[in-house]
């Protein structure tokens, strides 16, 4: 039957369809809060509490075509009104100046930073003269001291002598924005130390989720007793989310040959673990003729699923990412118990609306979109493709194995497809054998991993676990060995450069209009998303990057961006250049042709305008530095009185760093502080 595609057809088209686009209406509600440069005031608040009101008013009373409409404008004013509610509460005091001295405080996490150093969370923060009502709620050290002498555990109260400041902003303007992400997780200071940690009370657990924390950190120490190595090290991280022993090769290994969601605890570690003890009750309760003739089996093992999801959410921390997958497995859980379809678009759907309901923030972050695209695009899939015979046809084992590996086959690939452009973008690489690396560990993960895993926990009260923690640790050691072979073929990586954000939405708008909407005009779908990868091939990066301290200076050349120091800022130098999608390291880059540095400056041309850069601390060499340049950085001087466009140490404290690129009429400076704004993130 065909579809009337006009305006009231197309609304009687989409009757049924409002689940499917609530989540996408509070997304982009959510998603225009954290665009916005400026924060909204309690007046525009109540404007948009207004709009809420009035468009569910109308959505009841409208025609059904106008109803909709209405309705996802109330939809995206709750979702406005709720990210900024969420944005107010995770409020702190972030430190407001650079801080050397003693730090007391209480350990509420332990990982590891980018360099590899162990790295505390502490919260009872009491810092020297800083007063109770400015002092951060929550600090982050990284630990430079070569020996430590006390087991650095949740509960302890410690005191250490740490240089903390303010989190930073972005790298570069349009960047992750870290003071954002330092904002939502209550940290108000990160720094480090390079002197020893010392035990200053007796430990003090304290809150529930500290004592969990003790509780998950020994249990990891007892996984890696029995599992030695980097495999007991994989193994404690998937089962207690510790990642303080995973190496920084490894790491690396795993996100060369798309295999790091191994890692995280996340959609495929809840589903495979729900999986398994709902399979496990069910089948075992269909042993026994009685019970299951009597009772209600599948209910049954859907509510022990449920108790071993909320069992694994406590016991892995906790994070977003494992959240985000706990709402799902239950929305899915609580469909059995009604006697529903569990892997269902609404499903889907009612878990997104969920998860921005309760954590907004997490739209903007890759976990996410990464997850709730695969699972999308599965969904989506193996729907259409349900009743298809050369799916869902064949008998006997050798039927029922062919059909396993082609689902398995189709999964990855379509979960791989999804999250490609969303992987690109955020990590600004494509795992080119990623498919090869998951079709030969999915299924270890799946049949052997996450059930020997499961039967060990079980069984070490008993003492019987030995057996399947070697069980687990074989499965892990095959899932590594498959990770370092894949990431050692050439041209494992693809490496991508960063596009504007608008580029995802588009792409995912795209996408999402291709999903969801009904009847032949879902095609105009393909209209976003082949120009999202347009725009895309065409990206230019920079022409110039200036880091917000002034030390770092990025040019681009026709061997790709100089830089012109070859240490130093190294997370910056490697941000820019994996932004650039260069795979090259900071000293290599540094060593490329570029300004020939003399003593503490040196020359360089955008375009037809000459640019110097000096370390200069005199005001009387402003005049000198002037003569024919168009723009001087001069990032260790106040006060420039020169004749020319600068930018000064004043102008970076107050900006951040800065891109600057050659115009039609001179030289286009914008800086990070332009495109964050005043949120209250970033005053």
């Amino acid at each position: 039957m065909r579809i009337d595609t006009g305006p009231v057809g197309f609304a009687e088209a989409q009757r049924g369809t409002l689940l499917l686009w609530m989540p996408l209406a509070l997304g982009c509600g959510t998603g225009i809060y954290f665009a916005l440069r400026i924060e909204p005031g309690l007046a525009f608040m109540a404007g948009v509490a207004v709009v809420a009101l009035a468009g569910l008013a109308l959505g009841r009373i409208l025609p059904r075509g106008p109803a909709q409409v209405a309705l996802a404008l109330a939809l995206m004013a709750l979702g406005f009104m709720n990210a900024g509610r969420s944005a107010h509460l995770a409020g702190e005091p972030v430190l407001g100046f650079r801080y050397y001295g003693p730090v007391q405080g209480r350990i509420v996490h332990v990982d590891r930073s980018a360099g590899d150093r162990p790295r505390l969370t502490l919260d009872q923060v009491v810092l020297r003269r800083v007063a109770s009502d400015r002092t951060p709620a929550k600090v982050r050290v990284s630990l430079g001291y070569p020996r430590q002498y006390l087991a650095l555990e949740p509960g302890r109260r410690i005191v250490l002598t740490a240089h903390l400041s303010p989190p930073s902003g972005p790298v570069e303007p349009g960047g992750f924005d870290f003071q954002r992400y330092a904002w939502f997780r209550g940290l108000g200071a990160i720094g480090y130390t390079r002197t020893p940690v010392l035990e200053i009370a007796p430990p003090d657990p304290g809150a529930a989720g500290v004592r969990l924390g003790l509780l998950r950190l020994k249990l990891a120490r007892g996984i890696r007793a029995r599992i030695p190595g980097q495999t007991g090290a994989f193994a404690a991280a998937i089962l207690t989310g510790d990642r303080s022993a995973i190496s920084p090769r490894l790491l690396q290994n795993l996100r060369d040959s798309n295999l790091a969601h191994l890692l995280a605890i996340s959609g495929l570690h809840m589903g495979l673990l729900t999986g398994f003890v709902f399979a496990v009750i069910r089948y075992g309760l269909a042993l026994v003729p009685y019970l299951a003739l009597r009772w209600p089996v599948r209910k049954i093992a859907a509510a022990g699923a449920f108790a071993a999801a909320v069992a694994y959410l406590l016991l892995s921390g906790g994070n977003v990412a494992t959240q985000r997958a706990f709402v799902m497995a239950a929305v899915m859980l609580l469909a059995v118990v009604l006697d529903r379809r569990a892997l269902t678009m609404r499903a889907v759907a009612l878990a997104a609306v969920i998860v921005l309901a309760l954590r907004p923030e997490s739209l903007i972050e890759a976990g996410f979109q990464m997850s709730f695209a695969a699972t999308t695009a599965l969904v989506a899939v193996f729907a259409l493709l349900r009743d298809r015979e050369w799916l869902t046809g064949g008998r006997g084992f050798f039927g029922r194995a062919a059909r396993y590996v082609l689902a398995l086959i189709l999964s990855s690939a379509v979960a791989g497809a999804a999250t490609a452009p969303v992987s690109a973008y955020h990590f600004n690489q494509i795992a080119q054998f990623g498919l090869l690396a998951n079709l030969a560990s999915v299924p270890v993960m799946g049949m052997l991993v996450m059930p020997a895993a499961v039967l060990a926990v079980l069984a070490t009260p008993l003492g019987l676990a030995a057996p399947f923690w070697a069980a687990m640790a074989g499965g892990i050691g095959w899932i590594l060995f498959v990770a370092g072979q894949v990431a050692a073929l050439d041209g494992a990586v693809f490496h991508v450069v960063k596009p504007p954000v608008g580029v995802l939405v588009a792409i995912a708008g795209g996408m999402l209009g291709l999903i969801l909407v009904r009847g032949r005009v879902r095609l105009v779908g393909l209209i976003p998303v082949l120009a999202g990868f347009l725009i895309w091939s065409q990206t230019q990066r920079p022409a110039l990057l200036l880091s917000s301290n002034g030390g770092l200076v990025g040019v681009m050349t026709g061997q790709g961006r100089w830089l012109n120091r070859a240490k130093g800022n190294g997370f910056v130098a490697r941000s820019w250049l994996e932004n650039d999608g260069d795979a090259a390291p900071q000293q290599a880059a540094a060593a490329r042709t570029g300004p020939e540095i003399a003593g503490k400056k040196f020359r360089f041309m955008l375009g037809d305008r000459p640019v110097v850069f000096s370390r200069t601390k005199t005001p009387g060499d402003a005049a000198e530095l002037c003569v024919g340049a168009a723009l001087v950085i001069v990032p260790r001087l106040s006060g420039f009185s020169g004749t020319c466009a600068a930018i000064t140490a004043d102008e970076l404290r107050a900006s951040g760093a800065f891109a600057i690129d050659p115009g039609p009429d001179g030289l286009l400076l914008t800086s990070a502080r332009q495109i964050t704004g005043a949120r209250l993130w970033s005053r």
